[in-house]
């Protein structure tokens, strides 16, 4: 069997905290899944699906189950403004991998204004302080991600794409493959952006109804959706 030197391995349910499955979130088919099934993650798993499938609930679990601030953050950010998360990292077990390296961060978009300010509040002792709010949203994101994205760890996001234009998805997108290829790091990401979808070597996971099936990036629903509405955004703008 081979070594795997990234984070974790497998994501299942802890079986002396069982989850009600007629409670939400594991009502949701792509958390019953994980719960009744488990899932093997690979060192890049990206999650797509339609809003409100469960992607960013699902990525959000993984943050909390590993020891991430829910609002974003290392294994150390004890950042928190209204606790909105599910209840689904209490119920999750992480099975890691021997040996690996217990670091990592989360991003997720929708919070990082107040993270910021935790920030500023809590400077680094390590590395030079950056003006975060001095940026734009899309600038400040995508520099957080290059300055604290090093080494080997655990990198969570949750639609990246909503702060970045299309050239800062494309550099996100460097900085993950080059970390991924130093063996010892993972990615799990939740997106709706068929070029972050697009990270090499990434196990693809559509979340819907029918709960996670896996699938090439060229067979997505998101990217044949993309590039039709590209080749005649007319035949959808008539419509709405």
């Amino acid at each position: 069997m081979p070594i795997n030197t990234y984070p974790i391995r497998r994501l299942s349910e802890d079986h002396s905290n069982v989850l009600d499955r007629s409670q939400w979130p594991a009502v949701l088919p792509a958390v019953a899944a994980i719960l009744d099934d488990g899932l093997d993650l690979a060192p890049a798993t990206i999650f797509v699906g339609e809003n409100g499938a469960g992607k960013s609930t699902l990525v959000e679990a993984i943050a909390l189950a590993y020891g991430l601030s829910p609002e974003g953050g290392s294994t150390g950010a004890r950042h928190t403004t209204r606790s909105t998360e599910s209840v689904l990292a209490d119920h999750l077990q992480l099975v890691r991998n021997a040996g690996t390296t217990r670091r990592g961060y989360f991003l997720r978009a929708e919070t990082m204004h107040g993270f910021f300010t935790y920030l500023e509040k809590n400077p680094s002792t390590s590395r030079r302080d950056i003006a975060f709010h001095d940026m734009s949203h899309g600038e400040s994101f995508l520099q957080l991600a290059v300055d604290r994205f090093r080494g080997d760890g655990l990198w969570v996001l949750d639609e990246p794409e909503s702060a970045l234009s299309f050239t800062g998805c494309l550099t996100l997108l460097a900085v993950l493959k080059e970390l991924l290829a130093g063996g010892h790091s993972q990615v799990i990401m939740s997106t709706h952006s068929p070029l972050l979808a697009s990270l090499p070597g990434a196990q693809i996971l559509e979340v819907g109804p029918w709960g996670l099936r896996p699938n090439n990036w060229e067979d997505l629903d998101l990217v044949r959706n993309w590039r039709s509405f590209l080749e005649s955004p007319e035949r959808y703008l008539r419509h709405i």
